[in-house]
């Protein structure tokens, strides 16, 4: 069962299992950051900790973020993450958001930022009035998938360098796995792992992830679940 946590007034965070979603509200209307992993409640959830209007937006498609999808008539995902979520089979209008859209529930703007890398769609939410970025699976401390079809070490490096020019506009990053809060900190160490991986300079260990033969990159701060070279 989900259990809905209070962050502040208007910000909730919905814990479901391994995973967690985000719930935003303004004035006029709220915003449900992805729709988790355990069944299709996700929107009834949101609904009965407030009476706005909810919308959807998806971090990326991964099956773990979007099993309530269908419950929702439309909802905003990066263009490029549709192939990724047609595959899993599921339904519904996309309704696509990227780079520089600006969506304001009501006095609470949010800002889309692209992070491909983890998927070709990966995107964080600034949430500009609060100085908070909701990064999806993209940052976080700790273990992150970079193996299987799409996933791209090499983009997820120089999206990570991309988000240097919003230093200062955020001053903690909420996670989809892990700890929910992280600084912003944590951005150029992760920088820092992945081109050590990529430079062959990381020793990973083999492990076996959902009958997969993965390399664990374990660094102090997050861990890097890449494919075997």
């Amino acid at each position: 069962m989900s259990e809905i946590i209070n962050i502040n007034e208007n910000t909730w965070r919905i814990e479901d299992g391994f995973v967690r979603m985000f719930l935003l509200a303004g004035t006029k209307e709220a915003l449900l950051v992805d729709s988790g992993v355990s069944g299709p409640d996700a929107k009834k959830i949101a609904e009965r900790i407030t009476k706005l209007p909810v919308r959807l937006i998806n971090t990326h498609a991964d099956g773990d973020h979007i099993a309530g999808n269908e419950a929702f008539p439309e909802f905003y995902m990066h263009p490029r993450e549709e192939v990724n979520y047609r595959f899993r089979g599921k339904g519904g209008k996309i309704v696509p958001v990227q780079q520089g859209d600006v969506l304001d529930l009501g006095d609470r703007p949010l800002e889309i930022i692209d992070l491909p890398g983890h998927t070709p769609g990966s995107i964080a939410i600034l949430d500009v009035n609060n100085k908070v970025l909701i990064g999806g699976d993209s940052i976080q401390d700790g273990r992150i998938y970079m193996f299987g079809e799409q996933r791209n070490l090499l983009d997820y490096v120089t999206s990570l360098e991309k988000l240097s020019a919003y230093e200062g506009r955020f001053d903690e990053v909420y996670a989809s796995h892990s700890t929910v809060s992280v600084k912003p900190d944590i951005i150029p160490k992760l920088i820092a792992g992945a081109k050590q991986i990529l430079a062959g300079e990381a020793t990973g260990e083999e492990i076996d992830m959902f009958g997969n033969s993965v390399l664990l990159y374990q660094f102090e701060y997050a861990g890097f679940l890449c494919p075997k070279k």
